[in-house]
């Protein structure tokens, strides 16, 4: 082996390896064409002679050989990023990042087109990819670099995270636009007595959430435990006795196609922060520095309600 063949570009190919499993992807993520992507590939593997990816269902699964080299090349980019790449700067308008958020699908729905409309004009060549993960998922996405920022409100995000408050969300209850019962305001007892579609993103019971309610002393009859936010209004148009209790953007989406209608809850219900959480290791990445600021101003449309 001569360490004059193994350059930095290839310690990257690695890295993208790793967290894509997949040599399309890997190298859509560097800006590579496929060839390339295999070029540099094999001469990964005839510099370690071991295959290090080998097809694996769906993915490019690592050799033990390329495992024993995870740790090695993650905290080579993780120094070269901090000490090197830091000071380099960023160019948006010829970059061909592909930057990958983790956002839930009431993200995509409410803020999404206007994250886009912001990319496109100023950094044209760019691309955005989306993930949906639970909570306990987002530390370890974030640390390996498959995910470059999470948005959305992570009660239980890890201490060690950078977060920052993008804004305050209220909440608004939606039902059937034609509810037969159900004008301008719902009463507690209509709310109670009404079967509720409830979104979290396991689709399992969410203490947090649900404690809010019995601390206000409410019964509600769940009826619908769904992960996906984009159901909801679907649900109802087929079934227009569910009601839903919902952020209030995601509401004023809803309403844009004549299903559902926004009420006032019964009781009031505390605002919750959006923030904007990415991994202290990339911290200083000037891509990343700069995405954090366009995601920031974006937000900054959006209506601010106080905590």
């Amino acid at each position: 082996m001569h360490i004059e063949s193994l350059d930095l570009n290839l310690i990257a190919v690695l890295e993208a390896m790793f967290r894509e499993q997949s040599v399309t992807r890997a190298a859509h993520g560097l800006g590579l064409t496929q060839s390339a992507m295999s070029h540099s590939l094999n001469r990964l593997r005839l510099y370690f002679e071991d295959p290090l990816f080998v097809k694996s269902g769906n993915l490019m699964a690592p050799t033990p050989k390329a495992e024993s080299l995870r740790h090695a090349v993650l905290e080579v980019m993780a120094v070269v990023r901090q000490g090197i790449l830091s000071e380099a700067g960023f160019d948006p308008s010829a970059s061909r990042k592909e930057f990958t958020l983790c956002i839930t699908d009431m993200g995509e729905l409410v803020f999404l087109p206007g994250l886009l409309r912001q990319l496109r004009r100023r950094a044209p060549h760019c691309t955005l990819r989306t993930l949906q993960v639970p909570a306990e998922q987002i530390e370890g996405l974030l640390a390996s670099g498959e995910a470059d920022l999470a948005i959305g409100s992570y009660r239980t995000a890890p201490e060690g995270l950078y977060k920052q408050r993008l804004f305050m969300h209220s909440f608004a209850t939606i039902v059937h636009v034609d509810h037969p019962k159900i004008r301008h305001k719902i009463s507690l007892r209509q709310f109670e007595s009404s079967p509720h579609i409830v979104v979290t993103l396991t689709g399992k019971r969410h203490l947090d959430y649900d404690n809010v309610w019995e601390e206000k002393g409410i019964t509600r009859k769940v009826l619908v435990r769904t992960p996906h936010f984009l159901i909801v209004p679907l649900l109802i148009e087929q079934h227009p006795d569910l009601i839903a209790t919902v952020p209030q953007e995601l509401a004023n989406v809803y309403g844009r196609y004549g299903i559902v209608k926004s009420v006032t809850p019964p009781v009031e219900l505390s605002n919750f922060a959006i923030n904007q959480y990415w991994h202290p290791q990339f911290h200083h990445e000037p891509a990343l520095v700069w995405l954090r600021a366009l995601i920031k101003q974006t937000f900054e449309t959006y209506p601010v309600i106080q905590p």
